[in-house]
């Protein structure tokens, strides 16, 4: 492992992520990990790595970093201007070159690969960062040194990945009711499908806050906590929902109304607050997929 590239800004947030620490909720762990997980993977094979080798999540671009020895690179996810190389194909970076990601035109999250894969030190097997738990690897601070291992497999045999871009209009997820929905008018329920929702601004890896109508409850009290997965929408109080995406807690006390599908999670990482989402029933298959 030597040291491969060093961080010269950071954007508004970048961190380590690879496909983080399954198996672990009994024990309070998050599975963690690439908040857009596919983006990892083509990331890791356009540069002859493992799909889950570590790599850069960054968030609405900003991050620049110089090659401290030559390396190769790919960059994948959101739709951004990319100095030193494009979205979705390989560069070859020579030593003291530079690449920076500009600001993203359509999707949120980018993710930089190199081969070899990042080797910071792991916790409870992952270099992962779970920014709610706090752990793994700190997200990355200017004048941070990336290290690189050795390359595993065969060169990269593609230069460039053909494959959809995010989408900067409305996003369709698919849903499964449940596990809580009885806890809501059948009024609420509709409404979740026939309504249009709006990303909050607080959003983050933890989880997607979205405006829309107030879904009304059919019973009062609170929960026992319970088990939560990656694309629960519980409904906190005040009756809007919330997306949970990769970092989200482990157990939870206000209802599920609905659960969006594990490979529609992808979709929902790379909408931008502000951007329009829809639910509809998982039989129906959204635009896009």
């Amino acid at each position: 492992m030597t040291a491969a590239l060093e961080v010269l800004a950071t954007g508004p947030h970048a961190t380590v992520q690879d496909l983080g620490r399954p198996g672990l909720a009994a024990v309070g762990v998050g599975l963690s990990g690439a908040a857009d997980r596919g983006s990892l993977r083509l990331a890791n094979r356009l540069v002859g790595n493992a799909e889950g080798a570590a790599a850069v999540e960054v968030t609405f671009g900003g991050l620049s970093v110089r090659a401290l020895r030559p390396v190769t690179v790919a960059v994948t996810g959101a739709v951004c201007p990319v100095d030193g190389g494009a979205v979705n194909a390989v560069a070859h970076l020579a030593a003291g070159s530079r690449l920076t990601l500009g600001t993203p035109t359509a999707g949120l999250r980018n993710y930089l690969a190199v081969r070899g894969g990042i080797t910071v030190p792991e916790v409870l097997g992952s270099r992962s960062r779970d920014v709610l738990a706090g752990l793994g690897p700190k997200p990355l601070a200017v004048g941070d040194v990336l290290p690189a291992g050795p390359a595993s497999g065969p060169p990269p045999c593609v230069d460039l990945a053909p494959v959809a871009a995010p989408t900067a209009g409305e996003v369709a997820l698919r849903v499964r009711p449940g596990p809580r929905d009885d806890w809501f008018t059948p009024r609420a329920v509709q409404e979740l499908l026939s309504a249009t929702w709006t990303v909050g601004a607080a959003s983050d890896r933890v989880g997607m806050r979205l405006d829309g109508p107030v879904l009304e409850r059919a019973r009062e009290g609170e929960l026992p906590s319970e088990g939560m997965v990656p694309g629960a929408l519980q409904v906190p109080p005040g009756g809007r929902p919330v997306l949970f995406l990769a970092d989200h807690p482990v157990t939870g006390g206000y209802p599920v109304v609905a659960v969006v599908l594990r490979r529609d999670l992808d979709r929902a990482a790379q909408a931008r607050p502000g951007q329009i989402l829809r639910f509809v029933p998982a039989a129906v298959s959204p635009p896009g997929t």
